[in-house]
Formats: C-alpha cells, structure tokens, sequence
C-alpha cells in the first residue's frame, strides 16, 4: 500500500513537470551586527519558514584558511557538532580526512552544489575535494531534518551540505591569488567574471587553480591539483535566467602511512613515521615502498539550473546533471606474501530534479521529484610488490544494468499567528541491479564466471517525513523544533565481496553464496528530534540545540560459524545506537573591533547492544561509538582594526575510542591555529589587495587526528595517523 500511494506522488510530479512552480532558492537570517564580519548564519531553503540549517558564509569559508579553499569538509569545521580530522593542513589528502556530524560518520552524508548530489563509491559519500570554495557564496549545513528539494543521492544520515554557487557577477572583474608555504606549499587561483555582455545579457565566469605541496613527513607529493570551473547565466525572460555549471578536477598524490594503535602509545617516537622513500627487492618490504601507496582521482561534473515563471503563483525548475570519475588507487598488502593492490573506480552518474512551487493564500507548496542513473564499475588487480609482476585479480564484478533511483516529494509551509510551519515527505527507492563475478587462474588469468558469485537484483525504499515549527516569542527570542528521517543506501560491497573471496572454499562448503551475505543488507534509518532557540541582542547572539536521534540497521560485524573450522566475520545491517546532546553557537559583539565566537558541543552515541565477534559477545552495550568525542569546542576572536584583522582560534576535542570495546583510547587534544590579515581597498589598479598569513598548529602540538574504521570493526584494525605539526602559509590576493 505504502508503495501504492507513493507511486502515484511520482507519477503526479511527471505529470506535472509541464507545469509551473517556483525555483528553490535559500534563505539566510540577516545578521543583527557587523554583517560583513559575520562567519555563519541560520538558514533554510526558499518558500521553508523554519530555519534548520547553519550556512557558512564567505567571509566564514575564508576564516578557516587555504585548506578551506579545496575542502568542503575543512570549509564547515568551525560549526558546533562537527568534528573534521585531517592527516595534512592543506586540505588535500583526499578520502584520507574524516568528518562526522553529531557522531555520524559524515561519508554517510549528502552533499549537493545547487541542490544536485555529489557523492561515488568505495568509499560510498560525497568527493568534498573536488571543488574551489572560492566559487561559492556560501556552504549550508543540516544536521538533522534534511530539506526534501535536496538531492540527497545515497542518503543524508550524516547530515546534508550544500554548496551555494556564486554565479557569474553582473560587473566585470577578476580575483587573482597566489600562496606560498611550508613543504614547497604552491595555490594559484584565477578567477575571471565577464560581467553583463550587451545585447545578449549573458554573464560568464571562468576560474582554474593549480595547488601542490610536499607531504610534511615521509617522500612523496600531495599534488599537484587541478581545477577548472565554467559557469554561465542567461537570462531567458525578466524573471529567470537559465544558469549551468561545468567544473573539473584531477588530483595526483601520494599517501601517508597509518600507525598502529600500539604505536600511537608512543607517538612522539612514531609521530614522523612513514612509507619506505627506496625499492629493496623484498616483497613484504616494498608494499611499504612510498609510490606504491598512492592515488589519481579526476571528476567531471555538470548541472544545469532551467526556470520558468509562469505566474506570481507558479514556476517550475528542472536541474539536469552528469557526473563522470575515473580514479585509481595503489596500495600495498600483506597478502600472498606482499603484493600492491590497483584499486580502479569508473563512476557515471546522470539525472535530473523537477520542482514545482506554488503560492497559496494559506500556505506554499512544492512538489518535486529527482531521478537518477549511475554505473559504479569497481576493479582491482594485483600485482607482486618485488616485480610488479600481474598476479591476477582481487575482485571482478559486473553489474547487468545501472542503478535507478527515484525520490517525489512534497513539502508544505505555512503561519499561524506565531508559528511557523512546514511538513514534508519523501519517498526513496533505489534499484541495485544483479551484478555477476568472475574468477581468474594462472598463467592466462582469463575472466569466468563463476555462479556463487552472482548477486540478485534487489530493490531499497523508505518514506521520510520531516516536520518544522518556530515560536516567535519576541523579535530577539524564537524557538524551534524539528523531526527528520534520513537513509543511507546500502554500501561497503567491496569489503563483503573480498571476504567471500578470501574464503570462497569455506563458503562453497558451507552452501553459502555471495548473495546470501548480500541478503543480510538493508538501508541504515536514523530519525531525528531537534528542539532549540535562537537569541539575539546588539551585543551577543546565542543559539542552542538538543538533539536526539535513533540509529537502525547500522553496518554491523557479525560471526558466522558456518564457514570454516574458525568461523568467519563479514558485515551485515543488524547493529542499532542512540545519540543525543546539544550544539551551541554564540557570538559576542564588543564595539566594532572585536568579536568572539564559542562553539560547543557534546554528543553521547552509544551502541544499544553488545555485538557478537568470533563466537565472543563484546561488551559495547552503552559504550562510545568508536571516533565519536564526547566534547568539542570551536572557539576564536575576529580583532579588526583600520586594514588589519587577527583571528587566533582555538579547537578542542575530547578523547575518543578506536574500537567498540573501548579499550582503544586516543588523548584529548587542543589545538590553536593563528591568521593575520590585511585588506586595502579601492587602490588604482585593483579593488582589494589581501595578505594573509596563517599558522596551522601554532604550539607544535603531537596529537592523534584522522582515526579510519568502520563504527563496529573489531579492535586491532583501525587505522591511526597523526595530526600535521606546526606549518604556516602565505597567501596574497587581488580583487579587481
């Protein structure tokens, strides 16, 4: 029944794809005090009347420095809730950085540029490294109830961010910047906007960047980095213009090596260790070897924004895209005696989103609906470390067709006197099409499919209502409250397809196929409740937030004691947690020259019940989810005076778990990052010219920063890297 009424909502939303509606644009609180100055703002989609997000906004992006310029992720770090750890202060170590929200690992999470999704596979979740943030206005985060017009691609457990494009200015201009730094530290960005042309009223802008630096310990580069960006604006009538965008990156750069727990105990004599800079010949010793543990990512990505006003009352949007990544990665194993693993991604992904807006005297309403096609084809070949020699394959699967998905959605919003309201309520479905391994043998190593290697076709859905209220007490004093359901489709195939491999006899034994332990995935459901208040004079502004959340079907490492004689552990989606805790956000104004901001946060995300490893119960009932601190704080001033601004900032994290026993303990750390500023305006030959010097780790702290793991692996095999030391940058830029 549920899938009855859902399907005639998409078949409402195609019928009336011809029809008008109002484009979905944001919406920021306009800051109380010294606007100019201010790093983040409440926000909310266009024709939505609660305010459920946080947007950073330019000036916010820029405070957080150059490794804010090519990361997302480092670009959102001053919000409470938020924990980015990072093994480089460049911002350029891709897919070695973590992020969570509210304890959720944020690779579970949505990212989209104008609404359109950005994420690929292994690992499933969004490629925050791809882009320039100096082509955005602003970044906008959820943690909680997700906007339904979002596309949300996989899912939004981890929240939602999305990225708002600063299009083509309607005055010609250009941005130049140049930076220098530590470790041959080297970003340049051009940025050119053509202005409104006459005639034809088209506006253009073009940038590129080049960004490259050495890796602070061990041999090896973390570049260079490339990026590209096209935009365009046209205007089609007095009230909408057509707008797309085309944006390219390649990224080439080595990795740095993980520490082992036992060697973190120690970290000031292991803080500087890294992959091997010389071949020896040794197998088990080259898979150390440094460019054999190291990646190429390139992205392709286009969307297109295509208005149509039909009335005061009705305009319609559709957003088409087309996302193309070709990456490989190298990395060295222990397996057969030491061999280096090509781990290939071909990732193609096309859709569009259509909404309709209309105005009501009582309320608006929007009804939309996304589609989307995507091939993810995942290789990987081995091969010997000594000689480099072709050992075969580590993992062929073929899919028979491309994943679909389909979301409709309907949102309404409205007010009541005081309050304001809004409801929503998506559908999700997804279609994983069949897929078919193969098995390779030597010496020809031919392709050939083997039937207990096949996987069926399976299909994934799931309503998500979401619900919004605001209380206008006073123009100073409001409150607010939310209810958000959030997926995350299934993922981590490549992990359950190598333990199938690793052990296919035992399985074959047992009478166990790969499509049995695919029986065992399902979607992760996270629902969340939001209650919270936002209060504001000339001189303060304080915004708090309780949340509470439950987590089902999590990812979770189960024991089979059917393969082999010792049994063997794989994943499956049987594992349930609870989060709850608060995020602050405050801002003190004193005069016009000095602001200071405290972020805190605390988040308590504990698993609800023990979990069954190797025919042994682990005792993680109540315990910490494993990366997930306890306290966090962002903290900082913002000193200005004439030309001159100074921001020292301060970051706290509380001490975390490696593995779910709890027994894996990483310290607590605070660290303090400093940039010194200068801006002169209105100078003959340029509008700004800005310096900016900033120091990453100001007092040379050693600490644990990224931590890589799954949230349920057993202790022992999770990945520790230490946090970058002391490291400045220069950086100097013209407006014209």
């Amino acid at each position: 029944m549920k899938k009855n009424g859902v399907w005639a909502l998409a078949a409402l939303a195609c019928l009336l794809v011809g029809t008008p509606t109002l484009a979905a644009e944001t919406v920021t609180l306009d800051a109380m005090v010294v606007k100019e100055k201010k790093l983040v703002t409440p926000t909310r989609q266009t024709h939505e009347t609660v305010y459920t997000g946080s947007e950073i906004t330019r000036e916010g992006i820029a405070a957080q420095g150059a490794k804010a310029a090519v990361s997302v992720y480092e670009a959102i770090n001053i919000l409470p809730g938020i924990s980015v750890e990072s093994v480089d202060p460049y911002g350029l170590g891709a897919e070695q950085k973590s992020i969570r929200v509210r304890g959720v690992r944020g690779s579970l999470g949505a990212m989209t540029v104008a609404g359109v999704p950005n994420y690929g596979g292994n690992p499933m979740g969004p490629r925050d490294y791809i882009y320039d943030t100096e082509n955005f206005e602003g970044i906008a985060v959820y943690k909680g109830a997700v906007p339904a017009d979002l596309g949300t691609g996989v899912g939004a457990r981890g929240g939602a961010i999305e990225l708002r494009p600063l299009w083509p200015e309607t005055e010609a201009g250009a941005l130049v910047g140049q930076g220098v730094g530590a470790d041959s530290y080297s970003r340049t960005f051009v940025r050119l906007d053509s202005g409104t042309l006459p005639a034809v009223n088209t506006r253009l802008s073009v940038s590129g960047s080049y960004t490259d630096a050495g890796k602070w310990k061990g041999p090896g580069d973390l570049g260079p980095r490339k990026n590209f960006n096209f935009m365009l604006s046209q205007p089609i009538s007095d009230r909408d213009e057509v707008r797309f965008q085309l944006n390219y990156n390649s990224l080439d750069q080595h990795l740095y090596r993980p520490l082992a727990y036992a060697e973190t105990l120690d970290l000031d004599a292991n803080h500087d260790k890294d992959y091997n800079a010389n071949l020896t010949g040794i197998a088990a010793r080259d898979i150390d070897y440094y460019d054999y543990n190291r990646g190429d990512y390139v992205n392709r990505d286009f969307l297109s924004v295509i208005p149509w006003t039909f009335s005061d009352l009705f305009k319609l949007t559709i957003k088409p895209y087309y996302s193309k990544e070709d990456t490989e990665i190298l990395g060295g194993s222990t397996a057969r005696g030491g061999i280096v693993q090509k781990r290939m991604r071909d990732i193609e992904r096309y859709g569009f989103i259509s909404q309709i807006d209309s105005r009501f005297s009582w309320a608006t309403a929007s009804l939309g609906y996304w589609f989307e096609s995507s091939d993810m084809r995942i290789t990987q070949e081995n091969f010997n470390a000594a000689t480099l020699a072709f050992k075969g394959y580590g993992m062929v699967m073929e899919s028979e067709d491309d994943g679909i998905g389909h979301s409709p959605y309907i949102k309404l919003a409205g007010s009541i006197g005081g309050f304001d309201w809004q409801a929503g309520l998506k559908y999700f479905y997804y279609r994983d099409p069949a897929g078919q391994g193969y098995t390779a043998a030597a010496p020809d190593y031919e392709l050939v499919k083997a039937p207990d290697l096949y996987r069926q076709e399976k299909s994934y859905d799931e309503l998500e209502p979401t619900l919004g209220v605001t209380y206008l007490f006073s123009e100073n004093l409001e409150f607010h409250s939310s209810y958000g359901r959030n997926h995350i489709r299934p993922y981590a195939y490549v992990p359950l397809v190598t333990v199938y491999n690793n052990n296919r006899a035992a399985f074959q034994a047992a009478g166990v196929t790969l499509d049995d332990m695919f029986s065992g995935y399902d979607m992760e459901i996270t629902d969340t409740v939001e209650l919270g208040a936002r209060f504001r004079t000339e001189r303060m502004e304080f915004l708090p937030t309780l949340f509470y959340a439950k987590h089902k079907n999590l990812l979770s490492t189960i024991f089979d004691p059917r393969i082999g004689p010792n049994g063997v552990n794989y994943q499956q989606n049987v594992g349930e947690a609870t989060g709850w805790g608060f995020d602050v956000e405050m801002n003190f104004f004193f005069g016009e020259h000095v602001i200071f901001f405290l972020n805190p946060s605390y988040t308590d995300l504990t698993y609800d019940d023990d979990l069954i490893f190797a025919e042994a119960t682990l005792d993680t009932e109540g315990n910490q989810v494993v990366d997930v601190p306890e306290w966090m704080v962002k903290s900082g001033l913002i000193l200005s005076w004439g030309d001159f601004t100074i921001i020292p900032m301060l970051r706290y994290m509380d001490e975390r778990y490696g593995n779910p026993e709890n027994t894996e303990k990483i310290d607590d750390y605070w660290v303090a990052d400093l940039k010194l500023g200068y801006t002169r305006k209105n100078l003959s030959f340029a509008d700004a010219l800005n310096v900016s010097l900033e120091v990453i780790n100001l007092f040379d702290e050693a600490y644990v920063s990224l931590i890589q793991e799954n949230d349920t692996l057993r202790g022992g095999i999770t990945s520790y890297y230490a946090g970058a030391p002391f490291t400045a940058m220069l950086t100097v830029s013209l407006d014209m």
